[in-house]
């Protein structure tokens, strides 16, 4: 492992921060007027998915993780396990549920995750930016029957529940962003 400064952080990077594996998910350098600079960052434990904003001092150095990352198609479901295969050496790979628990709500077959290993361990598991669902269950359309037109909830294919604009209808497909679980587009 590397230790790098800062000044040399970059979104997607792998770190350990207070002893904890953390992904870089958005860092911004701040230079107030009085005081010393820093990096106020936005980090997600690897562990928990949980997204956490620390302020680095813009001397600070932490170990980056050297990460190796590899695309593997979610096949089927075995019981407590999940079997991957990896896309292109075709070895098949059972996932224990705590790695998938995370995505579980947006995961459908043949879908192309991301495999990140430290180590030559297993560390996370991440679905594509954006998917393409089929809604499955939403209240109808009912033209001018809201005032302000709000977001709706609907339930998609997987089993997770999207707010959607009003005029989707059920059997519609849409275009989910997976990392905030909302609606971007009709598909």
């Amino acid at each position: 492992m590397v230790r790098i400064g800062t000044n040399q952080f970059k979104n997607g990077i792998t770190i350990i921060y207070e002893g904890k594996m953390f992904d870089i998910v958005e860092f911004q350098f701040v230079k107030p007027g009085k005081g010393t600079a820093f990096v106020r960052t936005r980090m997600k434990n690897i562990k928990t998915g949980k997204v956490i904003e620390y302020s680095l001092g813009s001397n600070d150095t932490v170990e980056q993780v050297n990460v190796e990352k590899t695309d593997m198609e979610y096949l089927y479901r075995d019981g407590e396990s999940f079997v991957f295969m990896d896309t292109t050496s075709f070895e098949q790979t059972h996932v224990e549920k705590q790695f998938i628990e995370p995505i579980l709500d947006l995961l459908k077959e043949n879908t192309v995750c991301v495999f990140k290993r430290a180590n030559g361990e297993l560390i996370s598991v991440t679905l594509p930016d954006f998917m393409i669902l089929e809604v499955v269950e939403c209240d109808p359309y009912m033209k001018g029957a809201t005032a302000s037109g709000g977001p709706k909830p609907a339930k998609v294919e997987t089993g997770a529940t999207v707010n959607v604009p009003p005029f989707i209808n059920v059997g519609e497909k849409i275009k989910v962003d997976t990392r905030t679980l909302e609606y971007v587009e009709r598909a």
